[in-house]
């Protein structure tokens, strides 16, 4: 514990500093009174900091389990003994990824009937990973306002931040799983499959391309068919973890996006009674889980994603997409979370995806670029504007290219903003499956 001045204290020296040099060139001889200003300023700083009362403790209070892009609360309790402060600060360090710059401030007040001094912070973190509270420091200031006392203590409080399933517990999600599931224990589910379940008296209205005309030359009466619905396929949800992937959108990384997208679209599978499996790649492959057919196993895929690491380097799509097709061993839905910056970049993903597409169906979902969309409506209003608009536009046409060369080699692509990436992806894999493309 140390004795501080205060910020009040730092500028009366600012303000005796001018009628020192008065004094110093209006009566050289009394020159004295200078270091004797500065020195009743030294004790009224060490007096003001022996009238408070001491530090008793504090309680420092945050979840440890927090999802990325979400905030957190960070409350802190701290208790005096004796005369209480006046002023009283805190200041935390810890990992950048909780909060900017690794540094976190907030001011106490007092609480009601004398129970300590109390602060709120908001902790918002912008990546995945298991971080670190390291240390705090408190001061409290006299009631002079001129010196304080300061104590630090090493904390070693971790925090682990996991992918953000805000999108899983939303209420419009709950509801539509609820709607959808109505009647699943109590009979098999009936769609548009393409094994035989039952046969039912045509009725106006239904698919004529249904009727079993056998069965209704038989009984006299047209029967249509009822088929199973498609259930059991394999989802794997495959993640790039390189360079593009890491650059931010509004504030998030794109992987972490992509992941709680896929999250969202896995949950709904595994409802749906698929089977889900993730794989991560960079240089090379970083995870491959095995398939989960079972929606109370979801915080494994959880989990899973939450070790997914951010790899500054370029991705090797030839590697890891041979990787991931020697693993599955009948045909799957494969989503493949990437992105590309230039047509060259993205040669050798085109390749590996068109490889992949033989054995599997291919969903390629990439999200769009707000920054050069803006930078391609931006009004030209002098020409540095207008020529960061043209070449926006010639990257956005470049792109364009690319996803036309994946449709062409039958990928079906998904490109949409962060935040409607999530529903769009449950609307095509929900497409999907109702067409019977999987199995």
């Amino acid at each position: 514990m140390v004795i501080a001045p205060s910020e009040r204290a730092a500028w009366a020296a600012a303000a005796l500093a001018p009628v020192a040099v008065v004094i110093a060139a209006t009566a050289p001889g009394a020159w004295i009174a200078a270091p004797l200003l500065g020195g009743a300023l030294l004790l009224l700083i060490a007096v003001d900091a022996l009238l408070i009362g001491k530090f008793e403790g504090w309680e420092i209070r945050t979840a440890e389990d927090i999802e990325v892009g979400q905030p957190s609360n960070l409350a802190i309790t701290a208790r005096f003994a004796g005369r209480q402060p006046a002023h009283a600060d805190v200041a935390l360090a810890c990992d950048p990824r909780l909060a900017a710059e690794g540094r976190v401030t907030l001011t106490l007040t007092p609480e009601p009937y004398g129970e300590g001094w109390r602060g709120e912070a908001t902790l918002t973190p912008t990546r995945r990973g298991t971080a670190l509270v390291e240390r705090a420091w408190i001061r409290w200031v006299g009631p002079l306002g001129l010196g304080g006392r300061q104590f630090d203590y090493a904390l070693g409080k971790t925090v682990r931040i996991w992918p953000d399933l805000s999108p899983v517990r939303s209420p419009d999600l709950q509801t539509f799983l609820r709607n959808a599931q109505i009647g699943l224990i109590n009979r098999r589910i009936r769609g548009e499959g393409t094994q035989f379940e039952a046969l039912s008296e045509y009725q106006p209205g239904m698919d004529r391309r249904r009727i079993d005309w056998k069965a209704s030359a038989r009984h006299t009466r047209l029967f249509a068919r009822e088929n199973e619905s498609e259930r059991n396929n394999q989802i794997v949800f495959a993640f790039d973890c390189g360079q593009a992937m890491c650059e931010p959108v509004d504030g998030l990384p794109r992987i972490d996006r992509a992941v709680s997208a896929a999250l969202t679209c896995g949950y709904v599978a595994l409802k749906g009674g698929d089977k889900v499996a993730l794989f991560g790649f960079a240089r090379r492959p970083q995870l491959m889980t095995p398939f989960i057919a079972d929606a109370r196993a979801f915080h494994r895929l959880q989990s899973a994603a939450a070790g997914l690491d951010y790899e500054p380097v370029e991705p090797n799509f030839t590697l890891a997409l041979a990787t991931l097709t020697a693993k599955l061993q009948r045909r799957s839905l494969v989503v493949v979370f990437s992105d590309f910056t230039d047509p060259t970049a993205a040669e050798l993903m085109v390749e590996s995806l068109g490889r992949l597409v033989n054995k599997h169906l291919v969903l390629f979902v990439t999200m769009t670029d707000s920054e050069v969309e803006e930078l391609i409506t931006a009004h030209p209003g002098d020409i540095a504007t207008l020529a960061r608009s043209v070449t926006a536009d010639s990257l956005a046409q470049q792109r364009k290219l690319v996803l036309t060369r994946l449709r062409r080699l039958g990928i079906d692509v998904l490109e949409a903003p962060w935040e409607s990436i999530g529903p769009r992806l449950i609307d095509r894999y929900l497409a999907i499956r109702n067409s019977e493309a999987i199995g």
